[in-house]
């Protein structure tokens, strides 16, 4: 169960943080958030999506057609995909939001098992003199970076919304026991884009909302990738049989040396 605390000297000086080996933690997660910086990967590597957010929209990257159930992460943690959300790349750090201020800090979920005690192995929160240690300035660094853009992002989607330009997208899934709409999903309408008013048109770039819509249209190909991985977690469960590959890396490669970036 998710803890998150707000690092802190008092709190964190004498402890360690260890990098997460495996992606169980998010194998509930059907959808992830998205931000602008990460467009370009992702909408190759798998449908992008708008969900309904309190009166306005968000840009979420479509994990999986089944509630509670991501399809890119396989039964031993390995993730089953060629680009990985920075939404999961931070874990098990998060920016917290600090009651009655605007402000945030950064969090990290104690209930993962990855803040240890001092004598284990891992890396420092804080040096010997207090400072932030390097590996951990470089999580803060990507947190921020994160954050200003997803106030980017959080522009381009409300311009988008306010042109017309996002309406349902309602997804008929076939199973063994007949149709199945899933709903609750929203995409670009290529229909509305293209009839806009030149000055509507170009507030849309002046907000970067086009590269949004057209890698939201992009990722349209990629939704066929469900059926493969629902073939791939067949023969991952149980025990990959000897007709796979020793690692996954060959078909789905993800580049592990360094995933707190872009």
């Amino acid at each position: 169960m998710s803890q998150i605390t707000s690092v802190s000297r008092e709190r964190h000086a004498g402890k360690k943080w260890q990098r997460f080996s495996s992606y169980h933690f998010a194998a509930t997660a059907a959808l992830a958030p998205l931000v602008d910086a990460e467009l370009g990967s992702a909408a190759l590597a798998m449908p992008l999506a708008f969900i309904q957010k309190g009166t306005g929209f968000a840009l979420v990257a479509v994990l999986s057609l089944t509630p509670g159930r991501n399809m890119l992460v396989a039964p031993d943690g390995r993730w089953l995909g060629s680009y990985v959300p920075a939404h999961f790349r931070t874990h098990p750090f998060c920016h917290a939001s600090v009651q009655g201020t605007d402000g945030a800090v950064v969090g990290v979920d104690e209930g993962s098992g990855l803040v240890v005690d001092g004598a284990s192995s891992g890396e420092e929160f804080f040096g010997a003199d207090g400072k932030v240690s390097p590996a951990f300035q470089k999580v803060i660094d990507f947190l921020n970076e994160l954050d200003r853009s997803r106030k980017t992002t959080d522009a381009a989607v409300s311009a988008l919304a306010e042109a017309g330009a996002i309406e349902p997208w309602s997804i008929t899934l076939k199973t063994g026991k007949g149709d199945r709409m899933i709903g609750g999903l929203y995409r670009v309408s290529e229909t509305a884009l293209n009839s806009l008013a030149d000055a509507a048109f170009l507030k849309l770039r002046k907000t970067s909302a086009l590269p949004m819509a057209y890698s939201r249209i992009l990722s349209m190909g990629t939704l066929g990738i469900f059926e493969r991985l629902s073939r791939l977690q067949a023969q991952l469960t149980p025990p990959p049989s000897s007709a796979l590959p020793d690692s996954l890396d060959s078909l789905f490669k993800v580049q592990d040396d360094d995933i707190i970036r872009f």
